[in-house]
């Protein structure tokens, strides 16, 4: 009898034996699909741990942000632009890494006209609401510098407001990216639930402006909420993005050129 080629021999014998190939079948379905069920989560509160470990103390020491010591501007500010810049790539390497599409944390620009010119329309009534909302918080003593422009962020010149509108650019894009893209897509799959995602990030969102007191700080972790149910509405980060450019432009570059500090 002519012997068989090695490689048809489990063939054969699953030809022969029924059960046996059941048995394969099974047995291969195990191994491929069983180990999938914790590692997605343990991968994604591993890779969600070490990006905190990333921006949780920048955002720490906010709180400590001396008046006084004011660095030259545009070397602050292009490290914040790197910085934020370096944030997104880092982002960008997690979801190629996994093999996920851009779309998963908001980057959708089909009818991008759109959904800036709604961002452009909530942006009023999301001030007027913010302002409302920071005053109450004044009213029960809580403290808040948010009518006052942050030394490190004072300007002089042409050039200066050129770097600082880029720099506000930026960080509406990669702030909206980490935030509402990045941390509510990797917080909704590890406690499912939308809704702690939104409230979870939002808090974190707030720590970094921890300088601007903590009525301040609380207004903008309510606004970040509301900023983020816009986005679970939209399912794209382009109108939240129009939205904290504008906020950030207003007090930032508008009102000093307004002689309003």
């Amino acid at each position: 009898m002519k012997n068989e080629p090695c490689w048809r021999s489990h063939d054969i014998a699953a030809d022969r034996s029924p059960e046996i190939a059941t048995l394969y079948a099974f047995r291969r379905r195990i191994i491929l699909d069983i180990p999938n069920i914790g590692t997605d989560r343990k991968r994604d509160l591993f890779e969600v741990l070490v990006f905190l470990f990333f921006i949780v103390p920048s955002m720490i020491i906010s709180f400590f942000t001396l008046e006084g010591g004011n660095p030259h501007f545009p070397i602050l500010s292009c490290s914040l632009i790197f910085n934020d810049l370096a944030y997104i790539s880092l982002i960008a390497f997690f979801l190629w890494r996994n093999g996920e599409p851009f779309t998963n944390i908001g980057w959708k620009f089909d009818g991008m006209k759109k959904e800036a010119a709604l961002g452009a329309g909530l942006f009023l009534p999301l001030m007027v609401c913010v302002s409302l909302i920071e005053k109450g918080f004044q009213h029960l003593g809580l403290s808040s510098h948010m009518n006052r422009l942050p030394e490190f962020l004072a300007f002089n010149g042409p050039g200066e407001i050129l770097l600082l509108c880029i720099l506000i650019i930026v960080v509406a894009i990669a702030e909206e990216t980490i935030f509402r893209g990045y941390l509510m897509l990797r917080f909704s799959r590890l406690t499912g639930s939308l809704s702690a995602s939104v409230i979870i990030s939002s808090v974190l969102f707030s720590l970094g402006h921890g300088y601007e007191g903590f009525a301040t700080m609380v207004t903008i972790c309510i606004s970040g909420m509301i900023v983020a149910l816009i986005y679970v509405w939209r399912k794209s980060l382009v109108a939240p993005m129009v939205i904290h450019l504008l906020i950030d432009l207003y007090p930032l570059v508008l009102m000093p050129l307004a002689g309003v500090r």
